[in-house]
């Protein structure tokens, strides 16, 4: 049997991997543009703020440790088309130029995603930058020597990371995003008003609520980057406006979405029985709503790379989607989400309700405590749950592990509010956090006229 995987990052290096582990006997060959693996580019602004010494420490795998479970790596490949009805692929060498045509039996599209660029005047400047792999992550580090004034587009987790970084390092920064919020796709806002002022208090110029419209320069590096709010100097702009999936090789031979990501079922399969697709290229299942939705994280991709190795042959293991819980640390806050905010949620058009717990993380009577913020997103009427978020100087975050559990097996604020969690003072209050929201959520729908 003869398997082509197409992209190795992390859905690629997870499926390879375990499909070289299941299937010994496979002939198994991997089409990779670049010339390393795994690299996590969640990493990339630990480097710049220098937690992460070396870029090459952020890899977990190589080509060589592939080769030696018998992958064929063709590194440095481009596909460049793949026929579905005859099953063959064909690809260009991008050191020797020249052309390879292959076969499969079982194609594997882990192809991932690229960063959204705009199409705007100044685009060809110098200085303006992507953040998605190593080679980026080289060039921001060798630019930013010689920047004072940064410019960050795009307030989503990575955005937010790199200014932390780019503040640290003594550099004078401004974060433009065209809504009037950070974060606004992870968190509600009274948990972004804090992280905006600490960012504020930082000396961190929020740019928010305007769009970028064109960069200019003086036929070298970017100068100004100019919105729709009038002109802000700068010396390097970095882009983190988001993703799209790379699956121009399949357009029209399989089913996607509006936005090209590959529509998979749950054992990883495309509307071809013969491709199987995972990661940043395709949709997800997306708990909450019950809908398919583009939710590039790499703990999706890897779990869906493994689940291909497991459905190669016949549909064996579930994938039981996902709810794109997330975390992330900003200074001295930890902050985490899962599901959907009340915001999504009535965008959405979902009638739901929102309950608020500001508490401590443990009993007053011990030496130290800290403040938590903590949100539940319900549906009013059956009291389930579809969201959470927890904001603290303490590091509760593993509490939204917890609620994506809860999510995606359906449970209900009623169920959370009795589910059998330990106390101890040095951890937690008699009543857990997640327990005293769910009982609060059950009070509040009670007084709605709802029994939870």
């Amino acid at each position: 049997m003869k398997i082509a995987v197409i992209g190795c990052t992390h859905a690629g290096t997870a499926a390879v991997t375990q499909l070289a582990k299941q299937h010994p006997e496979a002939e198994i060959t991997v089409y990779e543009r670049n010339d390393n693996i795994s690299f996590l580019s969640c990493g990339i602004a630990l480097h710049v703020g220098g937690v992460v010494k070396e870029a090459e420490q952020l890899f977990y795998a190589t080509p060589q440790q592939l080769k030696g479970m018998g992958v064929k790596m063709r590194m440095r490949h481009e596909v460049l088309g793949v026929d579905t009805a005859a099953k063959t692929l064909t690809a260009r060498s991008l050191d020797g130029d020249h052309i390879v045509t292959d076969s499969y039996d079982k194609l594997v599209m882990t192809t991932g995603s690229w960063p959204i660029i705009p199409k705007m005047d100044g685009m060809d400047l110098d200085n303006i930058l992507l953040c998605k792999n190593y080679g980026h992550a080289k060039t921001i580090m060798a630019k930013a020597t010689d920047a004072q004034r940064v410019t960050i587009v795009g307030a989503g987790y990575i955005g937010i990371e790199l200014v932390e970084a780019f503040e640290q390092m003594g550099k004078q920064v401004t974060l433009i995003d065209n809504m009037d919020r950070i974060l606004c796709k992870y968190l509600d806002e009274p948990f972004t008003a804090p992280l905006e002022a600490e960012l504020k208090r930082r000396g961190v110029e929020l740019a928010l609520g305007r769009s970028v419209e064109a960069f200019e320069g003086d036929q070298g590096p970017v100068k100004r980057v100019i919105t729709t709010k009038g002109a802000i100097d700068t010396d390097l702009v970095v882009l983190c406006i988001g993703f799209r999936p790379n699956t121009e090789l399949l357009r029209g031979q399989v089913e996607t979405l509006p936005n090209g990501a590959i529509l998979v079922d749950e054992y990883m399969r495309t509307s071809n029985p013969d491709i199987f697709a995972a990661g940043d290229s395709c949709a997800v299942h997306y708990n909450p709503a019950g809908t398919q939705a583009y939710i590039p994280l790499a703990t999706n991709a890897v779990r869906m790379g493994t689940l291909i190795a497991r459905n190669l042959m016949q549909p064996t293991v579930r994938y039981m989607g996902t709810q794109g819980t997330s975390g992330l640390k900003l200074y001295d806050y930890n902050l985490a989400s899962t599901g959907m905010t009340e915001q999504a949620a009535v965008a959405a058009g979902m009638d739901v309700q929102q309950l608020t717990l500001q508490d401590h993380d443990i009993p007053e009577f011990m030496p130290h405590y800290e403040q938590v913020l903590i949100r539940l997103v319900y549906e009013a009427e059956t009291g389930r749950i579809v969201g959470g978020q927890i904001l603290s100087k303490a590091d509760l975050t593993q509490q939204i592990n917890t609620l994506s559990v809860c999510i995606q097996n359906g449970m209900t604020v009623a169920e959370l509010a009795f589910v059998d969690f330990f106390f101890q003072p040095h951890y937690n209050k008699p009543w857990n956090l997640l327990n005293q929201t769910g009982l609060q959520a059950m009070a509040a729908m009670d007084r709605g006229g709802v029994k939870a």
